[in-house]
């Protein structure tokens, strides 16, 4: 007696487990029974488990019988002229979903052609085990799995052409390639998504060799020649929108430059760019601090007695400005309204983005980098046909990474150019490595990729043969001009009065533990005096009763609350934070005594 167990509840036992799972699984194949339902015998334990849960992964495959799959070439036919639907093969049984744990009793087979007569299922498409995004790395069975993933995520980041109707809408900071490019080397899926239609990189010719060893860990050097001709050029878009908002009392905001006796008026210079309506005008270039949309609110506090004022309360200035480090040019203006009714401005900025040392590129296989140096392009490394490479690729990148895809899509890429036509380079059905060699040999290149390069400052040729081919690279989102950031001195909050956070604020670069550990290596520790005196304050304590006294400007005297006026006062240096935490032990009735003894 087998024991059942649905859903790994113990539901009762049959005779033979075996045979049961076996009628389970028939049933579901002649559509008697839902097809998400799976069913395993484990013939260690003799127990049946039968799965019948929401949430479960389920893949479908291909059913195979005595070696030869259900699904034939006369179905394959009947689909591609829509007689057959998919639906009618899973009714039919000649397609199956199995869940992880059914799929441990069933043997399935990656290819028709690799079919053994063991096997119970055949994959639909040997790329069914990867993602969207993993199934566009061309050539991805010769790469290590890890890489593949990684690929995969940077294609995410890439900057490409993401919607054809960009002009119209109001994203939040979204980057467009000004030059997309369909790739040489492609795979079904580009085709499946229709991805010519949004691409997102560029075929761009790659030579791996060091050049000044600018290339070191992972880093690119680029010809300056490509960048003048529109390689990785982008153009950044960011909106800018406010709402003409009602309050209670009938009280509203108002969209127009503001008066000069509005409470928080900026500059003259500052409001320069805004036309009589308030808002400004397109094509307009802008920078941080100038105003975009002008508008003043009513005053945020109305007491009792004001609101029955008749004189006007003065309003407060709640303009839309650039914050810090940001730039660009007004591309668009739109009025509208929200959806309570209320004005609606929204305008969109855009900012050209050209490729400067700091920003991030990427191949398909995870190889990415960042520009370390941009080369004029009479200096660039040539090769003997004269061709100049786009970008100069580290060759310690790939061994120990074990990219081998990204090696064959440099050859794959250079065999496509010569020869005016598109590589198929889809995962495990892709054309075959020794084809492109031949492919390439005949054309008068060496089969392997490599070829004679000669120095472009020396003219000197290079005693080895160097790897140059053509691939498609990505420029990634991440760029220098988004993330760029210093400061020396700025903005401190109101509490702590240390520096404020992040980019945007204008905040300070914190210098913390492990970085103070640095500095004491390397024998300055003395440069912690000054690195850590952000909220530096001096506080005069009695030396009697070790609180902190008052200083009272008007008489120019010191005295303590506890001991009175004859008392030794000292001004003691200490962050203004460690003077917070005095005061709430106080608070907590601690009684904090600071010792005072001489410094010498």
């Amino acid at each position: 007696m087998s024991e059942v167990f649905l859903n790994n509840k113990f539901v009762g036992k049959v005779n033979n487990g075996k045979d049961y799972v076996n009628q389970l699984i028939g049933l579901r194949r002649s559509n008697k029974m839902p097809f998400g339902i799976s069913a395993l015998y484990d013939d260690k334990t003799d127990q049946v488990f039968i799965e019948s849960g929401s949430g479960r992964c389920i893949r479908p495959l291909v059913v195979v019988k005595d070696g030869k799959p259900l699904l034939t070439d006369n179905m394959v036919e009947k689909l591609n002229k829509n007689e057959l639907k998919w639906q009618d093969l899973v009714q039919q049984g000649v397609i199956e979903f199995l869940d992880s744990m059914e799929e441990e009793s069933a043997i399935v087979s990656l290819k028709e052609s690799n079919l053994s007569p063991g096997d119970t299922h055949l994959d639909l498409s040997p790329i069914d085990i990867f993602g969207l995004t993993s199934s566009l790395v061309p050539f991805g069975n010769y790469n290590q799995g890890v890489r593949l993933t990684q690929g995969s995520k940077n294609q995410k980041q890439g900057v490409g052409f993401y919607a054809a109707n960009f002009f119209a809408r109001m994203d939040m900071d979204v980057n467009l390639l000004n030059y997309p490019q369909r790739p040489i080397v492609t795979t079904i899926t580009n085709e499946i998504l229709d991805m010519d239609k949004h691409p997102c990189g560029q075929n761009v010719v790659v030579a791996i060799m060091s050049y000044k060893g600018y290339n070191m860990e992972d880093a690119i050097v680029i010809n300056q020649g490509s960048i003048d001709r529109g390689f990785g050029r982008s153009t950044y878009y960011r909106p800018v929108a406010t709402e003409e908002l009602r309050y209670s009392g009938g009280l509203t905001d108002e969209v127009s430059i503001p008066a000069k006796d509005v409470k928080g008026y900026r500059t003259e210079h500052d409001y320069r760019f805004l036309e009589e309506d308030g808002i400004i005008y397109p094509e307009a270039v802008v920078e941080e601090g100038d105003v975009i949309i002008g508008k003043t609110s009513p005053p945020r506090f109305l007491s009792s007695l004001e609101e029955y004022n008749l004189a006007t309360t003065s309003r407060r200035e709640s303009s839309n400005a650039l914050k810090h480090g940001e730039k660009g040019i007004v591309d668009f203006v739109m009025l509208t309204e929200s959806e309570e009714g209320n004005k609606l401005i929204q305008v969109r900025l855009r900012d050209p983005r050209i490729p400067e040392i700091g920003d991030k590129f990427t191949s398909r296989h995870g190889q990415k980098g960042v520009v370390s140096l941009i080369v004029p392009e009479a200096d660039m490394p040539f090769t003997a046909s004269g061709i100049k490479p786009d970008i100069i690729f580290g060759p310690h990148g790939i061994p120990s990474r074990m990219t081998v895809s990204h090696l064959i899509e440099l050859l794959a890429g250079k065999t496509g150019a010569l020869s005016g036509r598109y590589i198929d380079g889809t995962t495990f059905e892709g054309e075959k490595e020794a084809d492109i060699r031949v492919e390439l040999l005949k054309m008068g290149f060496r089969e392997n990729g490599t070829e004679t390069v000669y120095n472009g400052i020396t003219g000197e040729q290079y005693k080895v043969k160097i790897f140059v081919g053509n691939m498609y690279y990505l420029k990634l989102k991440h760029m220098v001009a988004n993330k760029i950031h210093s400061r020396a001195r700025g903005p401190i909050q109101l509490l702590t009065r240390q520096p404020t956070e992040g980019r945007a604020k204008e905040g300070g670069l914190r210098l913390g533990e492990m970085e103070k550990d640095t500095f004491v290596a390397h024998g300055a520790s003395l440069l912690l005096k000054e690195r850590f005196d952000s909220d530096k304050t001096e506080v005069p304590i009695c030396e009697n009763c070790g609180l902190i006294a008052i200083y009272d400007t008007r008489k120019n005297s010191y005295f303590c609350p506890m001991c009175g006026e004859n008392t030794e006062i000292s001004n003691i240096e200490m962050s203004y934070a460690f003077k917070l935490i005095l005061d709430e032990f106080k608070s907590l009735t601690i009684y904090p005594k600071l010792k005072l003894k001489s410094k010498y």
